[in-house]
């Protein structure tokens, strides 16, 4: 009988992605894979290390985990990811009833480490090893939507950023593996391609040509038979080129949609943090993007060393001034071993969380009015759910996992993976309720 696998996946759809690749090789080599961790005989913690929070959610799930070895079926439990690549030592030593540690790039190794484990020893493998494997994944996502990693890795050694420590320099993925994977992926029926990297815009740069080939890899990808939404995330603010932003208002597959996070817009700020580009140089391109008629979705730090009341300010009247469509924000976490960690202006915890609420509140608002212009509008929306007498869909303008949810008022029979027409009739700020147009 095949052992059974459970899998607990932390952290970035970057992350999941890994964990599709380990769940594929591992059912690739006769493991049966289940839901649920307590079936299993061996549990995989796909772990995140971003930020001090992460880490926590992390640690607590390796304990939760280790559980079932006195409670459950568990025989061997194996932490991969981020937190194995950063703290190989630290782990090893603390947390006796992990059977082996598995950095980011060594997922080729799984069954040598199975192995390993099964003869008593305690691997480790973190080192640099190959980022992009061919194997068919096995998606954790809804079958009609999957994330497509485009590159690992980072260049821009933001100084509050882990990144690069963990994942190292900037790798783009070879063009026709992409291309591959989202025509395998579409085959088995996925409808919805989102492509995702620490910098997507920044694909290509790094081969020998040094062209950007983001815009031509949405094309490609929107023209396979069976795509219904291509999607991208993480872009930058400095390659966001005209080029990109035709190709995404041009192609009625590629969902409007830029997720552009910017972190702040105080020039004193952006050069600590060691951000490329200007305020001038944001603001150029924000107005550039709206004027291709695409939704703006972004993320802010507050609270980064020397971040003063004026400073604050002058993100809160940028938000203002520019009314982001979906904006997420996060306090500043000191990260071991990157610079901002260092800087002795570090700001109090109480006066980042009061500036994280003042914030959210302000957007709070602003997507509430953003909603409202929406209603009376007529969108394409894709069906995930039932609940509370409801289906619960998105529009191209909804990404999943991070933005809000339609609610469509039926009595039709819909099934998930369904694209209805929806005319939206009242809104609250984060989700909007809608009925069926025939």
């Amino acid at each position: 009988m095949a052992a059974k696998v459970g899998m607990v996946s932390l952290g970035c759809s970057k992350n999941r992605v890994d964990s599709e690749v380990l769940l594929g090789i591992l059912r690739d080599n006769g493991y049966e894979i289940v839901p649920d961790p307590e079936e299993a005989d061996i549990v995989f913690v796909n772990t995140c290390g971003f930020i001090e929070s992460a880490k926590e959610e992390s640690i607590d799930a390796i304990f939760e985990m280790a559980e079932y070895k006195k409670t459950g079926k568990l025989k061997k439990l194996f932490v991969t990811g981020c937190l194995s690549q950063r703290y190989p030592d630290e782990l090893l030593q603390e947390i006796p009833e992990v059977d082996g540690f598995m950095g980011v790039s060594d997922y080729a190794r799984t069954m040598e480490m199975l192995k390993k484990a099964e003869e008593g020893e305690k691997p480790v493998f973190t080192s640099d090893g190959e980022r992009f494997l061919s194997t068919d994944r096995v998606l954790t996502t809804p079958p009609y939507t999957a994330y497509i990693k485009t590159s690992d890795g980072c260049d821009n050694k933001c100084t509050y950023c882990a990144i690069p420590l963990i994942r190292g320099a900037y790798r783009s993925r070879p063009y026709d593996d992409i291309i591959s994977e989202c025509r395998q992926l579409v085959k088995n029926g996925v409808k919805e391609l989102i492509f995702i990297a620490q910098d997507t815009s920044r694909y290509g740069n790094d081969f020998p040509e040094k062209t950007l080939l983001l815009p031509k890899l949405l094309k490609e990808a929107s023209e396979i038979e069976g795509v219904e939404w291509v999607r991208v995330l993480y872009c930058y603010p400095d390659t966001v080129t005209d080029e990109l932003l035709e190709t995404i208002r041009d192609n009625p597959k590629i969902c409007p949609y830029l997720d552009l996070p910017l972190q702040h817009i105080d020039d004193t700020l952006l050069k600590r943090m060691n951000r490329r580009g200007t305020s001038a140089h944001i603001k150029s391109i924000l107005e550039k993007v709206r004027s291709y008629g695409i939704f703006v979705r972004t993320t802010m730090i507050v609270g980064f060393p020397g971040e003063t009341d004026e400073q604050f300010e002058t993100l809160l009247d940028f938000v203002r001034e520019f009314r982001f469509d979906r904006l997420g924000a996060f306090t500043f976490s000191p990260e071991e071993g990157t610079p901002a960690a260092e800087f002795e202006d570090q700001v109090d915890e109480d006066v980042k969380q009061k500036r994280l609420d003042q914030l959210m509140l302000l957007q709070q608002e602003i997507s509430l009015e953003s909603n409202k212009e929406r209603i009376g509008k007529t969108v394409k929306v894709l069906v995930e759910d039932f609940e509370d007498g409801y289906y619960i869909g998105r529009s191209p303008l909804e990404a999943p996992d991070i933005d809000g949810v339609i609610k469509i008022d039926t009595d039709l029979e819909l099934a998930a993976g369904d694209f209805v027409t929806v005319r939206i009739t009242d809104c609250d700020a984060y989700d909007l309720m809608g009925v069926i147009e025939n």
